[in-house]
């Protein structure tokens, strides 16, 4: 099993029942196991500055399937949310980031890891921190 800090933000809808809903979806993914998740942080949004406020999580999972197939899984996630990709930075219903997978690189232009952005932004930051499990 791999440790994974995966990233979750949503700023359309009801962004914290979202948020919170997401935690609950990736807790029932298969082939992992759930470890710990942040609290829930408020955070400007970066780039396209005209938008709601964001609602930001990290969840850390333990997980056996590849990287890729991981991110599918997220992926199938967003969709059932009603997240649809438009222009970067856009206003969003669910967004979820793989941030790390053990300690796994990877610079394929479909999964970057550890994510290319991770270390900017302290909105993924502190929740990342505060999702470590203390064992």
């Amino acid at each position: 099993m791999r440790r994974c800090f995966i990233a979750l933000g949503a700023n359309l809808g009801d962004p914290v029942t979202t948020v919170n809903a997401a935690i609950l979806a990736l807790r029932q993914l298969p082939r992992t196991r759930f470890v710990a998740a942040s609290s829930l942080y408020r955070t400007a949004p970066v780039g396209l500055r005209h938008q709601p406020d964001f609602i930001n999580a990290v969840v850390a999972l333990d997980a056996v399937s590849p990287a890729p197939t991981l991110l599918d899984d997220l992926f199938d996630i967003e969709a059932r949310f009603g997240r649809s990709r438009s222009v970067k930075n856009a206003p969003r219903t669910l967004d979820l980031d793989l941030l790390l997978y053990g300690d796994e690189t990877s610079d394929d232009p479909l999964l970057t890891l550890p994510h290319p952005r991770l270390h900017e932004r302290a909105f993924v930051l502190a929740p990342l921190a505060r999702s470590r499990p203390t064992c």
